[in-house]
């Protein structure tokens, strides 16, 4: 690996690397060759933090969910698990393994495992909130899987603040293993983290590692208005921003400090994310060496004053 500054999960053990590799196309628009190549290159860079989940890839006909697990799985048998290397999967929207009881973080926890090839995980994320189950049952079930060795960290995704409060209070009056983290969808086109989650972070010393930090790819500066179809499955979502006047006012901010810098507007807007109040690590997929190198350089990026404020101001809701 080459030498990046790490920076810590919340007052965990755990230090990543400011990119952190989605493993959500692995199985998808990325086949097992392609997510080898990724692998090794984001490792090569540097990347020292691989996010999965249960439920990738499912949603692809003939897919039952697993696939991601499977592949970087194989690559973990192939090529050896790095040093340093953190993992992190999820629970709670696998088709056969739905929501956050008990027996099904158990279970589910598991079979992640197994298709990993691993004895534990670094970091296990509820996936979705589960208002069904008691949310003391789902944070005994976590906190077990960390006494048991299968889990080192716990994660929540997909949780309102005021969710991840009652967690983290649970965890405080029972004594049980509390989250971590928490992983929020996040980027310069959707802030609405700021006004509550982004406090109780730092209130509670929590690390945000977000998601869509693109605005699925629109970020990256290939959609253009009048300009050539983008083949993506998200293509659908993110030409729909171009009839948003914020977006093309974030799109012109990203063409300005990508030209003065020279680097991506893909590492620009991941930049600009990674040194949010809070944000220990940023989240992004890509399905070929070529889309990866582009959001490589994020891993030293550091933007400067005026440019973080351009950002900031075109972006603001």
């Amino acid at each position: 690996m080459t030498d990046v500054d790490l920076r810590p999960l919340g007052d965990s053990d755990l230090r990543v690397s400011r990119l952190c590799l989605g493993g959500n196309v692995f199985g998808w628009t990325a086949d097992e060759p392609a997510s080898f190549r990724v692998l090794d290159d984001y490792v090569a860079g540097g990347g020292t933090f691989i996010d999965t989940a249960d439920s990738y890839t499912a949603w692809i006909e003939g897919n039952s969910g697993g696939e991601s697990e499977t592949v970087i799985g194989r690559w973990l048998a192939d090529r050896g698990r790095p040093e340093g290397l953190v993992l992190a999967t999820k629970v709670g929207r696998h088709p056969g393994f739905r929501g956050l009881s008990a027996a099904n973080v158990h279970a589910a926890a598991r079979a992640s495992l197994d298709r990993l090839g691993l004895e534990s995980v670094d970091l296990y994320y509820a996936h979705i909130d589960d208002p069904e189950t008691p949310l003391e049952e789902s944070a005994r079930a976590f906190s077990e899987l960390v006494d048991a060795g299968l889990v080192r960290r716990i994660s929540l995704s997909n949780h309102a603040p005021e969710r991840i409060r009652a967690w983290l209070d649970i965890c405080a009056d029972r004594g049980l293993h509390a989250p971590v983290c928490v992983q929020p969808h996040y980027s310069l086109l959707e802030r609405g983290v700021e006004d509550a989650l982004v406090p109780l972070a730092q209130e509670r010393g929590l690390a945000l590692l977000p998601y869509f930090g693109l605005a699925r790819g629109f970020l990256t500066g290939k959609y253009r208005p009048g300009g050539p179809a983008v083949d993506s499955p998200r293509a659908g979502g993110a030409s729909a921003l171009l009839e948003d006047a914020r977006a093309l006012r974030v799109l012109d901010a990203l063409d300005t400090v990508a030209g003065r810098l020279g680097v991506a507007q893909a590492a620009v807007a991941l930049a600009w994310l990674a040194d949010r109040p809070a944000v220990a690590s940023v989240l992004a997929s890509a399905r070929g060496p070529e889309q990866l190198a582009d959001l490589l350089s994020v891993q030293s990026l550091v933007l400067d004053p005026d440019s973080t404020a351009l950002l900031t101001e075109a972006s603001a809701p």
